[in-house]
């Protein structure tokens, strides 16, 4: 269980502001997943423990994406203007690692494997060198991400009960 006071610097209020930056944030927590198998289940759980039990202001997608707005622009603006989210705008990162191990996501092992052995062989295939350089920026990215989200600190181990 994660008390939620040593999380947050202030109160989790969305007006609170942040000292660092004397940003307000619209969102305590960017609750981030991937998969419909995560979806109704533990992302669900976690939802409603946030909002309604903690009364934590939580982004999640289909929550609070504004219909006909782009994802990226509405992702990207949910991050920012979120207290804990990921580190690229000075958040605080708090993975879970629900049904894997987190060193199937570093060293991308597993399915995690499969996904990169998947995304090489598109690389590949593409015939459009520009396409193709672009795809492998991306498969680099994506490599260093998981190596540095499966050295995170978070909750591992983390399965449905």
């Amino acid at each position: 269980m994660v008390v939620l006071n040593e999380l947050l610097p202030e109160s989790s209020s969305s007006s609170s502001t942040d000292d660092r930056s004397n940003f307000v944030y619209k969102y305590d927590v960017f609750l981030s997943f991937r998969g419909a198998d995560t979806r109704h289940a533990f992302t669900d759980h976690l939802y409603n423990a946030l909002t309604e039990a903690a009364g934590v202001m939580t982004f999640l997608d289909n929550e609070d994406i504004e219909t006909g707005k782009p994802l990226k622009q509405e992702l990207e603006s949910a991050i920012k203007s979120s207290r804990l989210s990921r580190d690229n705008f000075g958040q605080i990162v708090f993975p879970v690692f629900y049904g894997v191990e987190p060193s199937d996501v570093r060293k991308q092992q597993s399915s995690f494997g499969e996904a990169m052995k998947m995304h090489k062989t598109r690389m590949e295939a593409e015939v459009n060198a520009e396409k193709r350089s672009e795809m492998a920026r991306k498969m680099e990215l994506r490599k260093n991400a998981l190596k540095e989200v499966g050295n995170l600190s978070g909750w591992a181990n983390i399965n449905n009960r």
